[in-house]
């Protein structure tokens, strides 16, 4: 029986780890009570006893819980920024980059953030293969549901004082440093950040990431990327679609609830859109988050996923 203790676990990336796991016959949870979930000395102790422990906190106090573990050999798996493009964690985004064999190695796993996932899942593979120049000059747009602003924003939007202000789609990052853009940058393998507009609307859960690319940035044909996307991304939890949805267009909310990602290629040989979909609470936070556990245990990564 493995044993995982979740660090903040009251929070929206935590409550569905706990929600996936509670339903595992090989997983045995190692919670505190609420008067000591803050309290250093019960966090190291849980942390030390756990063979798996998932950070589900702000940066600041991940970095407070990596420190508490000492020499223990827990797997860590961070969902914080903080430790992204740290040296000596491995970037838990197992499809990409040859990353799959690293995470089963590491005992510090950092999980990615949500935009930067469907970022990297459109992006990584065009540099790596060659068919994207690591100078290119990207703008990337991501519609998330308002669950990936946390309790603060979830609060905001289900006040139904505020129904009215907040049913149009808000567009933020507006000074160009959001968060994710050092691991958009760095595990692409890009020498600049793209240009990035992350957008929030009034629905709960489920993601859209697009990237532009003028045929003149991409170094081959649509088919070229479409067959590598083919290649790499053959299942079970993130595979090639290319098809809209039935009624022509392309919904951010269809995966809500669910733990894998669709990655899709339109538009012609002038002009294409590159687009990811996924859940931001799903493949874009807990559910990459127990996928990365089950591949440092040595199980089917998809064991315990909401998969389509």
């Amino acid at each position: 029986m493995t044993k995982v203790f979740i660090d903040g676990s009251a929070g929206t990336t935590g409550l569905r780890i706990r929600d996936r796991l509670a339903a595992r016959g090989d997983i045995a949870l190692i919670e505190l009570p609420d008067e000591k979930r803050k309290d250093p000395a019960a966090r190291a102790d849980a942390l030390t006893r756990a063979d798996v422990a998932f950070l589900c906190l702000p940066d600041d106090a991940a970095r407070e819980a990596v420190s508490l573990l000492g020499d223990a050999p827990t797997v860590v798996i961070d969902t914080s920024t903080a430790h992204r493009v740290a040296p000596g964690w491995a970037y838990g985004f197992a499809e990409i980059g040859g990353r799959r064999e690293e995470i089963a190695r590491a005992k510090r796993i950092a999980n990615p953030g949500c935009h930067a996932s469907g970022f990297l899942s459109l992006v990584a593979p065009l540099v790596s293969a060659g068919l994207l120049s690591k100078d290119a000059a990207l703008s990337c747009f991501s519609l998330t549901g308002y669950s990936g602003g946390g309790k603060k924003m979830i609060a905001e939007y289900e006040d139904p004082a505020n129904a009215e202000r907040l049913k149009a789609p808000r567009i933020y990052g507006l000074s160009q440093a959001h968060k994710h853009l050092p691991e958009m940058q760095a595990v692409a393998g890009l020498t600049r950040p793209p240009v990035f507009a992350p957008i929030v609307s009034s629905f709960y859960a489920g993601m859209a990431v697009a990237v532009e690319l003028p045929a003149e940035l991409l170094n081959g044909t649509p088919g070229d990327a479409i067959d590598l996307y083919r290649t790499v991304y053959s299942g079970p939890i993130v595979r090639y679609a290319g098809a809209a949805d039935p009624d022509g267009l392309l919904s951010a909310g269809a995966f809500a609830g669910r733990d894998d990602m669709e990655i899709s290629v339109f538009g012609g040989d002038e002009r294409i859109l590159l687009v990811s979909r996924f859940d931001n609470l799903g493949k874009g936070a807990s559910g990459a988050a127990i996928q990365n556990m089950n591949i440092a245990l040595g199980l089917p990564e998809e064991t315990g996923l909401v998969l389509g």
